[in-house]
């Protein structure tokens, strides 16, 4: 089978993690070079990972089929369509980009070009959501918690876009229907943006969600409950294990779904390979990636203009 070539833009936490993963699918990929804007940083993960640092990204173009980019939002735009105006399939991390009209940019030159254009929205390969997908597509209220400590890192943008977004495209994702109504507050309290913040969704089809995102919290929480006819499913993302709660009679019966534990951005990144061999549609594409960030820029700018400015 042929070795896809691919590169990694931008090393720190996040780019690190898929340049080791890259590492682990070398039967599938082949590792073509890195680039940081960290020179240091960028040379010792090349030795460590037995690749070539380029100092500029644009050196990369010619030598890479496909890329993930893994830099601060604000140059996602710049530097996505730099390599897919080149002919590279591109693997862009949440979220797409700063605004909807740099996502559209985005979108259109993946079309114009017939090329790849995946988002890094990980929650959707974690397995224990697989287990529950198909199942809870007729929910009618949902209830998401994202808590995290204080990351000391993207903090180019707040809560919201950082942790929030996986939920936004979970729930829309599972949803299928336009937003109707949003319900929106939030307070920053380290920084100068959101740093908690709680949102109630509604949607067409009368759905309702109610999602809460920290990222000052003492303790780590990435659960998401699902509520359907008859039934209500609890999913806990960090242990991938998720349960079903059904009426039986006068009773409630709880049973676990099988999930089989997986690496979800291992799986994430050879979803992204296979896309680019076969030619397949990425489950999480520009689309998707474009729609979640069209609804968290209206929560954040509901926030910013009744919360954060006042406070």
């Amino acid at each position: 089978m042929k070795k896809i070539k691919v590169a990694v833009i931008g090393v720190g936490h996040l780019g690190s993690r898929h340049l080791k993963t890259y590492h682990q699918l070398k039967d599938i990929v082949e590792l073509v070079g890195i680039s940081d804007v960290n020179k240091d940083q960028g040379q010792k993960l090349a030795r460590e990972f037995h690749t070539i640092f380029f100092p500029d990204y644009r050196e990369l173009i010619g030598k890479t089929e496909a890329v993930s980019i893994c830099t601060p939002t604000l140059s996602h735009c710049e530097i996505g369509l730099a390599f897919l105006n080149a002919g590279i399939h591109t693997l862009i991390e949440k979220p797409i980009a700063m605004n909807v009209d740099e996502a559209d940019q985005l979108v259109a030159a993946a079309q114009k070009h017939n090329l790849k254009l995946q988002i890094g929205h990980i929650e959707r390969f974690n397995n224990a959501f697989q287990a529950i997908k198909d199942i809870a597509r007729d929910a009618k209220f949902i209830e998401c918690h994202r808590l995290n400590h204080f990351p000391n890192r993207s903090l180019d943008i707040g809560v919201v876009m950082d942790l929030m977004i996986h939920d936004i495209d979970i729930v829309q994702g599972l949803i299928n229907a336009p937003v109707t109504d949003i319900q929106a507050i939030g307070i920053n309290v380290l920084t100068d943006k959101d740093d908690i913040a709680n949102v109630r969704l509604t949607f067409e089809n009368k759905a309702v969600c109610n999602l809460t995102a920290s990222r000052i919290s003492p303790e780590v929480m990435r659960k998401i409950r699902i509520f359907i006819p008859n039934a209500y499913i609890s999913l806990d993302y960090v242990k991938q294990e998720a349960f079903i709660y059904r009426k039986d009679g006068a009773a409630i019966t709880r049973s676990a779904l099988p999930i089989e534990k997986e690496e979800p951005l291992k799986r994430e990144l050879a979803h992204f390979i296979e896309c680019v061999r076969e030619d397949k549609k990425p489950i999480v594409s520009g689309i998707e990636g474009r729609d979640a960030l069209k609804t968290a820029l209206a929560i954040q700018k509901i926030i910013w203009t009744d919360h954060l400015k006042k406070s």
